[in-house]
């Protein structure tokens, strides 16, 4: 695969460009088709490096993209993203009839094994709090989000790290 790597407001050194070809090389055991290209675009935005990741292929575009304050760590998300893309794409394709099938090649990709299955259940008590509460019980435990009921209207509710700033919260009916 050719990789194509340009920065918008940042210089592209050589580490950076040998570190997103060593990750981005390991997406070539599921792409059939070499000729394919990944286009890279890193931005910086104040304190943070924004990295999109875009590879055309004849019959479906893959593409991610991420914002950390490390480089090196958005293009790690990134190709994470990108697998788990190539996996959802790949078994949709495999579900479908062979008359459907027609409109997306199955030669572009290579086939892997589907892990999206449940691989962990867990129980938990659903302990009544705010909001507020809710959000110190998922900073302690270092988690992303958190479920509780609500002390005031009794309904079980999510709170949650938003990418953005600040938290958000899910109520029930």
């Amino acid at each position: 695969m050719e990789i194509l790597i340009r920065g918008k407001s940042v210089e592209i050194t050589d580490a950076m460009k040998n570190y997103v070809k060593e990750k981005l090389g390991k997406l070539d055991k599921y792409i059939v088709d070499q000729k394919a290209k990944a286009t890279v675009l890193v931005k910086i935005r104040s304190y943070t490096q924004k990295v999109e990741v875009t590879i055309p292929l004849k019959t479906l575009i893959l593409r991610a993209e991420e914002e950390q304050e490390d480089f090196y760590a958005a293009v790690d998300l990134i190709i994470n993203k990108l697998e788990r893309q190539i996996r959802k794409n790949k078994a949709k394709l495999q579900s479908r009839n062979k008359a459907k099938s027609k409109e997306f090649n199955l030669d572009d990709l290579i086939p892997i094994e589907d892990d999206s299955e449940v691989v962990k259940r867990k129980k938990i008590e659903v302990k009544p709090m705010s909001s507020e509460e809710a959000i110190l019980q998922m900073e302690l435990l270092g988690h992303d989000f958190y479920v509780y009921r609500d002390s005031e209207t009794n309904a079980v509710n999510v709170v949650y790290k938003r990418k953005e700033k600040g938290y958000g919260v899910i109520e029930s009916e």
